[in-house]
């Protein structure tokens, strides 16, 4: 079982949300930004870290949304999603396709990865 953070990071009310790499896992679906988390790393420290590494954003964590444990055919992943708010950073997309800002009422508009979905529907029941 993988375990991986995703940040739902709000800047002016809009949500940061990026495409996956041709090259990556789920090519070209949407997902929030995160990563897998290392041996001995806390789930903050490892969405901070992820956080700085791919996109060159800080943030701060805000709160949890529900567990996510969603079964691809070649892998399995829990999925621990954090409401975040942007702090600083140049953005700079280091592995994904392209990432954007975007209204939360937009979001099901995009091809999510499967295991986002639910973070999704939630987020938009939240922020209704």
């Amino acid at each position: 079982m993988i375990e991986v953070t995703c940040a739902i990071i709000f800047k002016n009310n809009q949500v940061l949300i990026a495409q996956r790499g041709v090259n990556m896992k789920l090519p070209l679906k949407w997902e929030f930004p995160g990563g897998k988390v290392e041996h001995g790393e806390s789930k903050v420290a490892s969405l901070v870290r992820e956080i700085k590494e791919e996109l060159n954003l800080e943030i701060s964590i805000s709160k949890g949304l529900t567990d996510v444990l969603h079964h691809y055919p070649d892998f399995s992943l829990r999925l621990y999603p954090f409401i975040c708010k942007y702090q600083g950073g140049e953005l700079n997309a280091v592995e994904h396709a392209q990432v954007k800002w975007e209204k939360i009422t937009n979001l099901m508009a995009y091809d999510w990865a499967a295991a986002d979905v639910p973070v999704v529907k939630e987020l938009m029941e939240l922020y209704q």
